[in-house]
């Protein structure tokens, strides 16, 4: 079926659109704004299942988003009540909804009361108002070693992979495409890294994170090339974390990882996605599930004693039974943090483009639980949490770690406290401003104290243009 929304004013139809999409992930949605029409807002399932909001609902909302939050809420029951289903984060839309339980704590509200809060005003599940509140608080308390006044962090992206994931999104090409081009490319990469530096004196550097693509896929004379670089152009007195997303298995061999040790790299990620062969195999990873053993255990022999690795709920032909064989395997090996992604399906991931359909709802929730419950048996705990558009079953992406492994990294990315700095095509800088300013291009005279500057995406114009993405942060740095 078509569903069709429609809205008087461009205000209301982000959250129409992702709160009708939540409950019907795998159905087209048309969207038309019509200034004219007597409603406000009006969603049209079917012939006989339409639901209107009428003008006169927000009355007594002189605050516009006051409107929109009471539009929203209301959209929601009425699709909740049509479809027997109540979402796990409610009629929350936004990628960070612990944010929300992070305000309210700093603003002086109890454990009790924010529950109470996110329950009432937005219709989350008391398991999600705990969850998120437990991890606002422990964010909280790992941020408070930052100094975000002179304090940074920095990223460096690797633009490549071995192959194409079917569900991937990211800005990332196949190394065989490029293979002639990669040496250019890291001297293009080099050069923004070394300015950055020189742009940053002064400052303290907090956390590194080298994420991609896989930045794996460079050999391990490049990768030497990349490290020696970061670490010449920064100062390494008052880093906490190096992260490198070391990934997927087919692109790690132990000679990189020997040239990681040469260097302060605190926290290494080895990402199966999955130990189901059948899954890696559909999906178009290219390697074994006893590669990923392999590849983990040589990494403790080397002495990385912070190993991350990453696993999505809701891979296609996936079932909750394959799950726990899955977790069952992770436990084994034992890692220090575990990343569990609910699968999220965009349109420039494969799967998108052939537009599958995927039953997101009959196991996700088997799968989130279970993920939970194997976490916990391995002394992991929760401490960063964020959404994704069209993810599976409205749940959420969980990172857990042991007490003293949580990655930093991650929960800055989320919170936008601090200023990261980005290197590489498709790299964002995000810039935390001391004082609001009005936002560049905003028509109705919008302020924000965040600043996102993004390299351009594509592997040759970055390398073409590298000195035009230099002289952009330039202009922004430390303002």
């Amino acid at each position: 079926m078509m569903i069709q929304i429609s809205s008087k004013d461009t205000l209301y139809m982000y959250n129409l659109y992702h709160i009708v999409k939540a409950f019907f992930p795998n159905e087209e949605i048309s969207q038309n704004l019509d200034e004219k029409q007597e409603s406000l807002v009006s969603v049209k399932l079917e012939e006989n299942s339409c639901f209107y909001v009428p003008v006169s609902e927000i009355a007594d909302c002189p605050d516009r988003q006051d409107g929109k939050k009471k539009v929203t809420k209301l959209v929601y029951d009425w699709l909740s009540k049509v479809t027997g289903r109540i979402l796990a984060w409610g009629m929350l839309t936004g990628v960070r909804p612990t944010k929300l339980a992070m305000q309210k704590l700093e603003a002086g509200m109890s454990r009790k009361e924010v529950c109470t809060f996110l329950e009432q005003e937005y219709g989350v599940s008391h398991q999600k108002a705990e969850l998120g509140i437990a991890i606002a608080e422990r964010e909280k308390e790992l941020l408070g070693r930052l100094d975000y006044e002179q304090g940074f962090s920095l990223y460096v992206g690797i633009p490549f992979c071995p192959s194409i994931c079917s569900y991937c999104s990211f800005s990332s090409s196949p190394l065989a495409e490029w293979e002639d081009r990669v040496d250019d490319y890291l001297k293009a990469l080099c050069q923004e890294i070394r300015s950055l530096g020189k742009m940053a004196e002064g400052r303290k550097l907090n956390t590194i994170y080298i994420g991609g693509g896989t930045p794996t896929t460079l050999e391990a004379e490049q990768l030497f090339v990349l490290l020696d670089t970061i670490q010449k152009s920064f100062s390494f007195e008052d880093l906490q974390e190096f992260t490198i997303e070391a990934g997927r298995p087919d692109s790690i061999t132990r000679e990189k990882l020997e040239v990681m040790r040469r260097f302060p790299v605190t926290r290494i990620s080895v990402n199966p996605q999955t130990m189901q062969q059948k899954t890696l195999d559909l999906v178009g990873r290219k390697h074994t599930v006893q590669d990923v053993k392999d590849i983990f255990h040589a990494a403790r022999e080397l002495g990385f004693d912070n190993i991350n690795m990453d696993l999505i709920a809701g891979l296609p032909g996936e079932t909750a039974e394959d799950m726990r064989d899955t977790l069952c395997q992770i436990e084994e090996l034992s890692p220090d943090s575990l990343t569990v992604h609910a699968l999220a399906i965009k349109r420039a991931a494969k799967f998108g483009q052939e537009q599958r359909k995927i039953d997101l709802h009959s196991e996700i929730e088997q799968m989130v639980e279970e993920s939970a419950r194997a976490a916990e048996r391995m002394g992991l705990v929760p401490y960063y949490l964020y959404r994704q558009k069209n993810i599976a079953g409205n749940f959420e992406n969980v990172g857990y770690a042991k007490v003293d492994k949580a990655g930093i990294y991650n929960i800055l990315i989320m919170e936008e406290k601090q200023s990261i700095i980005a290197a590489g095509a498709g790299a964002s800088t995000k810039i935390v401003l001391k004082q609001p300013m009005l936002q560049p291009g905003s028509k109705n005279q919008k302020k924000t104290n965040l600043i996102r500057l993004e390299n351009v995406k594509a592997i040759d114009a970055y390398i073409r243009r590298i000195d035009e993405m230099i002289e952009r942060k330039g202009e922004w740095l430390w303002r």
